[in-house]
């Protein structure tokens, strides 16, 4: 019997036999975990084969314990053994098993044991092995683990975020006073957290053991943060839910939340939060905890030092830095990490190419010219300035101007409503860029007077307003948001597609912070992969933990003129200090001052600004950075890896199956005919010469080379045609010189001029002798156009 065969007669009888088919456990079979890796060839994206388990052994519905791989019986039962393996530790799970129906191995991680077993194990008995191993001997504690998550219309738990609950649950069962979860950005922590919390709620948990539902305090340090949890994720709450703010006190609910800034010690409040009896949360959980709370000399810290009888929870997107080390002293290594890299191995999470766009500015410095006078009569200190300086210290209307008509230039070629995030120095340099995308986008603003806004502490509820428009992903407008830092962490744009970085980003937590904002897939809007473009240089210098971020997904290097228009193009491999809601922060390190108001820089209005280089750094297919080589050296060494001479490749390419298969296996690797062609220069040359000089020095022969040779070579083939048949097959020639192979495509080009012309379908097969004859002739045309 072949693998479905041995399932259906076999494998499933002895499940069920085992237990796994009744009550309260079961068996999930052909279980689809990950939505396949995104690979982007050119301009578009494809999706690899998703990863799929023959069968997921569930002891209650939200808690897998094991899998099952299965093979046909006339192979070894161990013969699946290493897929087992390998789908066991993606998900977390403690036991695998490999089958061909009649056999069973079975791989138990806790005891590192492989062995043959006569039967599968029953539900109880793998249970009371999995709770032996881990201590969890108690059986109101083993309930509360296996309580069921919440149902939420039209979300299911991921994977990951399964194992990342239930680890979080059984570390706070057993009595784990400081936990840590690692997150990247767009992979659900909010959800995973409320789905804790449910647990906990549900089961009847709390640190005192008391018979009543646990106290929980959700912390962070912006309103966006707390009030979107809190109006959307936590809704299943009801009336336990309540904000803490304005001062005011309430100890009747469950479900609090509250930012550090409204109950933490300032110079004109003694603490909100001494307001609450230190035990009165049993758990407090730390959104986004990497952002200063976990300080040994923070004032947000003392919080988490009143709260210490409650169970604390941290969450966070950035893996351990030397920025961040504290967060994980306090908390401890988490309890589960899953990384950038991983969510787009899995397909979850969008690929990214990173952009270097430096301008001369940038490249060189600038420096005033002696006695230079600012727009406001003063004279600007005679030194060299940098990029740390621009906009913090000198505001440069030219460089503003250049990366705005850049931007606006590089959308114009993709998606000019393609929503888009620039990261500015602050306030006012964001209403600069504003101005300037807006104006260099005239024609789009004429018809969408909202088209560019900023988004910044200082807009309010008009921001917060345009804010929602922009994550609403049926509104084209806004297109293009400026900000400083308020959109940083928290905000959820599933259709973001470029991340634009106008500032310096000294610290690697900001800056996965801030790409973490284009993460977001959405397949049904073409929301495959973003862009990150570094104006500043900076950007691809925080791509230093390819463990945990992957690497960028090709370089290009772009020379502009003065005008910002493209001259040449060669394809080659301290804390955040605003809170964004206009209140005051008090973290221990101040990075930089977002106030406007104060006139501290000099402001220079003349001047010229080019754009001296543009990098593009990829992935390839594999999830490996491109060496710094040509594209074309890069296809060379993809195409020798196919396995086929230059002979052998003609010969495919005559098949259209075969000729298919190689261009999707190219597709694989990352490679696009159509940019391939246009990287080259040789639009009307055929792609497999192409393909074949890049990689064995063949000579590159045009289309209609090829169509002429075959009329001039092979006479005797067109000869043993009637006079109209020969002429069907000469427009199919033309066709092929004017377009491409694909026109040979049988019966559709018997609808389309100029073959249509010879008469409708019957009358055209008519003249060849029948439909197998026609066939015939276009396939020996093909192996003619392709023969030596």
């Amino acid at each position: 019997m072949n693998e479905a065969d041995t399932c259906r007669e076999y494998v499933v009888p002895r499940l069920r036999d085992a237990g796994w088919d009744t009550g309260l456990s079961s068996f999930t079979e052909q279980h689809t975990f990950t939505d396949g890796r995104i690979v982007v060839v050119g301009e578009k994206a494809t999706r690899r084969p998703r990863k799929r388990a023959d069968y997921l052994l569930r002891y209650r519905r939200d808690f897998t314990i094991a899998v099952v791989e299965a093979k046909a019986e006339d192979l070894s039962p161990g013969s699946g053994m290493q897929q087992a393996k390998e789908y066991a530790e993606i998900l977390g799970l403690k036991f695998a098993y490999s089958t061909n129906g009649h056999g069973i191995v079975e791989h138990d991680y806790t005891t590192g044991q492989e062995r043959e077993v006569s039967s599968f194990p029953t539900p109880d008995e793998l249970w009371r092995r999995y709770t032996a191993s881990t201590g969890l001997d108690d059986a109101v504690t083993q309930e509360r683990l296996l309580e069921p998550y919440r149902d939420v219309p039209d979300k299911a738990s991921r994977y990951y975020q399964e194992i990342a609950i239930n680890r979080t649950v059984q570390a706070l069962l057993q009595g784990k006073k400081r936990v840590l979860l690692t997150m990247a950005t767009g992979t659900g922590k909010t959800y995973v957290a409320f789905q804790i919390c449910w647990k906990l709620w549900q089961s009847g948990w709390n640190a005192s053991g008391a018979p009543r539902k646990p106290k929980v305090l959700y912390l962070a340090d912006r309103n966006i943060l707390i009030d979107d949890p809190k109006d959307r994720t936590f809704t299943p709450f009801g009336d336990a839910r309540h904000k803490i703010e304005n001062g005011q006190v309430v100890k009747s609910r469950e479900m609090y939340f509250a930012i550090y800034q409204s109950i933490a010690q300032d110079e004109n409040r003694p603490g909100l939060y001494r307001e609450f009896p230190a035990d009165f949360f049993d758990l407090v959980i730390v959104d986004e905890c990497h952002r200063g709370s976990a300080r040994d000399d923070s004032n947000w810290r003392e919080i988490l030092d009143y709260f210490s009888p409650a169970f604390q929870l941290g969450m966070t997107a950035t893996p351990l830095r030397d920025e961040n080390r504290d967060t994980y002293d306090y908390f401890g290594n988490p309890v589960y990490q899953y990384s950038l890299r991983q969510g787009i191995e899995d397909g979850f999470l969008a690929p990214y190419r990173v952009h270097r766009v430096v301008s001369t500015y940038d490249a060189a410095g600038w420096r005033p010219e002696a006695g230079q006078k600012d727009r406001y009569d003063r004279e600007i200190p005679d030194k060299v300035y940098g990029t740390s300086d621009f906009e913090r210290t000198v505001a440069l209307r030219a460089r503003t101007k250049a990366i705005s008509k850049h931007l606006a230039d590089f959308m114009a070629k993709t998606d000019r409503y393609a929503k888009t995030i620039l990261f500015c120095v602050d306030q006012e340099h964001a209403d600069e860029m504003r101005r300037a995308l807006g104006n260099a986008n005239a024609d789009l603003v004429q018809q969408h007077p909202n088209y560019v806004c900023r988004v910044t502490a200082d807009e309010g509820d008009i921001g917060r307003s345009h804010l929602s428009d922009f994550q609403d992903v049926e509104r084209q407008t806004p297109a293009i948001l400026t900000t400083s830092k308020l959109l940083t962490t928290g905000v959820d744009v599933p259709t973001c597609k470029i991340i634009a970085i106008a500032r310096q980003v000294n610290a690697m937590t900001e800056f996965k912070q801030i790409i973490g904002r284009g993460t977001r897939v959405r397949d049904e809007f073409g929301k495959l992969h973003f862009s990150i473009l570094d104006y500043t240089g900076s950007a691809t210098e925080k791509f230093a933990d390819p463990e945990f971020d992957g690497t960028p997904t090709q370089v290009t290097i772009v020379d502009i003129d003065d005008d910002g228009d493209v001259t040449g193009e060669e394809v080659v491999d301290g804390e955040d200090t605003d809170d964004g809601d206009g209140e005051v922060v008090t973290h221990p390190v101040v990075d930089d001052d977002d106030t406007p108001a104060r006139r501290s820089k000099y402001y220079v209005d003349g001047g010229q600004v080019e754009i001296a280089a543009h990098l593009v750094y990829e992935l390839d297919a594999h999830g490996n950075q491109l060496r710094v080589v040509k594209y074309t050296d890069y296809t060379a060494d993809q195409v020798r890896t196919l396995d086929m001479s230059a002979d052998e490749m003609r010969e495919a390419w005559a098949d259209e199956s075969r000729r298919k298969e190689i261009v999707e296996a190219l597709g694989e690797r990352g490679i696009s005919l159509d940019q391939l062609l246009e990287v080259t220069g040789q639009a009307d040359a055929e792609p497999l010469d192409v393909l074949c000089h890049l990689a064995f020095c063949a000579p590159i022969v045009t289309r209609r080379e090829r169509a002429d040779r075959v009329r001039r070579d092979h006479g005797a083939f067109l000869g043993q045609y009637g006079d109209t048949a020969r002429a069907v097959l000469d427009a199919l020639l033309t066709k092929y010189a004017d377009h491409d192979v694909d026109q040979l495509k049988l019966p559709e080009v018997l609808h389309v001029p100029p073959i249509s012309d010879f008469g409708n379908v019957p009358e055209i097969i008519g003249h060849f002798g029948g439909g197998a004859a026609l066939r015939s002739a276009v396939t020996d045309l093909q192996s003619l156009l392709y023969a030596q």
